[in-house]
């Protein structure tokens, strides 16, 4: 539960994980949080737009649909450290998602990834507004084919580890059922 600041008004977490696997309704619930804020709420969109992908404009379409008008929406693709600082406070930031943010950095090789992931974090830490961050559940149970899989695999698992952390509220969404995991879990202890 959140602490109540002095003048009356309910605080949101600074930081919100939600995660769970495709097509479980992550985002619909990281955007019931968002709404409940109270904030002024700010879309970061990671995703590419990829407009001759019909499928991918359908659920691109389904997203904005679900969206209030009065939310802002910047695509930022990439470039989501630099989008959360230009957050200012009384608005939300809803991040959707962490691993399309990933997958327009998976050909980094690791000392420039480590870098990245630096800059996000350090964004993150500064950012003036609380953040919603969707991210998605990867290799529950099969071993990506290819490195590419794999790659995106182990940098989005280590990446939420890591953000996890600092989280002040963590959301698992499975099922249409949403899981406060902060509540109902332990954290693992650090592995060598």
């Amino acid at each position: 539960m959140a602490a109540e600041p002095p003048n009356g008004e309910q605080r949101h977490p600074r930081l919100t994980l939600v995660s769970g696997p495709s097509r479980g309704g992550k985002s619909r619930w990281a955007e019931h949080l968002a709404d409940a804020s109270g904030q002024t709420v700010i879309y970061l969109a990671t995703g590419p737009s990829l407009p001759d992908d019909d499928a991918w404009q359908e659920r691109l379409r389904r997203h904005r649909l679900r969206r209030p008008p009065a939310w802002g929406c910047r695509e930022v693709g990439g470039e989501l450290a630099a989008a959360l600082g230009r957050l200012q406070e009384g608005q939300l930031g809803l991040v959707d998602s962490l691993g399309t943010w990933v997958a327009a950095h998976l050909e980094l090789e690791a000392p420039d990834w480590r870098l990245r992931c630096d800059e996000l974090l350090s964004a993150i830490g500064t950012c003036p507004a609380p953040l919603v961050v969707v991210c998605e559940e990867t290799g529950w149970g099969v071993v990506p084919a290819t490195a590419s899989g794999s790659r995106f695999r182990d940098r989005l698992g280590a990446l939420q580890e890591t953000l996890q952390a600092h989280c002040e509220a963590s959301w698992l969404v499975l099922q249409g059922r949403a899981v406060d995991l902060l509540a109902l879990s332990q954290p693992v202890p650090p592995g060598s």
